[in-house]
C-alpha cells in the first residue's frame, strides 16, 4: 500500500467524534505554547494532513473554539478531548497524535514554542527545538526559522 492510499482512523475519548484521513501523516510536532499547555494539560503533540484529506465519520458533539484571530481549536463538547487545531489560512489542519487509533508510524519530529514551555519538565531528546512558531515555514516547506538547538 503506497502512502497516499493509507488510512488512519481516529477518535475522542468517548467516541461522540471520529475522523478518518487518506494520505501520509506528517510527523509530530511537540508546541509548547501557552494555549496548547492550557489546552492539553501539557503540550500539544500533533500530526496534520491536508483539510481535503480528512473526512468526519461521526461529528454529533464537534465543537470549535476560536483560541486567538485565525486560529481554532476543535474539541468533543461531550468528554472534553482535543482534538484538532486549524489556522484558517492553511491548507493543513492538526491533529492531535494521541487521538490517533492503532500503530501510525509517524514519530516526535520537533519543539515549538520552547520558550513557553512549563518549567516542571525538561526537554531532554535530541530534537530540534524553535523558540517560536515555524508553523508557517513548515506549511510552505521554508524551514529557516532559527533553532536554539544547533
Amino acid at each position: 500500500m503506497s502512502e497516499e492510499d493509507q488510512v488512519h482512523r481516529g477518535s475522542c475519548l468517548c467516541g461522540n467524534v471520529q475522523y478518518e484521513t487518506t494520505g501520509p501523516l506528517r510527523n509530530v510536532i511537540a508546541c509548547h505554547c501557552t494555549q496548547c499547555r492550557k489546552t492539553t494539560g501539557h503540550f500539544l503533540a500533533g500530526t496534520s494532513v491536508n483539510k481535503s484529506n480528512l473526512r468526519m465519520v461521526k461529528e454529533s458533539t464537534l465543537c470549535w473554539y476560536q483560541s486567538s484571530p485565525g486560529h481554532q481549536r476543535g474539541f468533543c463538547g461531550n468528554c472534553g478531548s482535543s482534538l484538532f487545531w486549524q489556522a484558517e489560512n492553511q491548507d493543513g489542519i492538526s491533529i492531535l497524535a494521541g487521538t490517533l487509533d492503532g500503530p501510525t508510524g509517524i514519530q516526535l519530529k520537533m519543539h515549538i514554542f520552547t520558550n513557553d514551555k512549563g518549567d516542571y519538565y525538561k526537554l531532554s531528546d535530541d530534537l530540534p527545538q524553535y523558540s517560536e512558531d515555524i508553523l508557517d515555514a513548515i506549511w510552505t516547506s521554508k524551514t529557516n526559522a532559527k533553532t536554539n538547538k544547533e
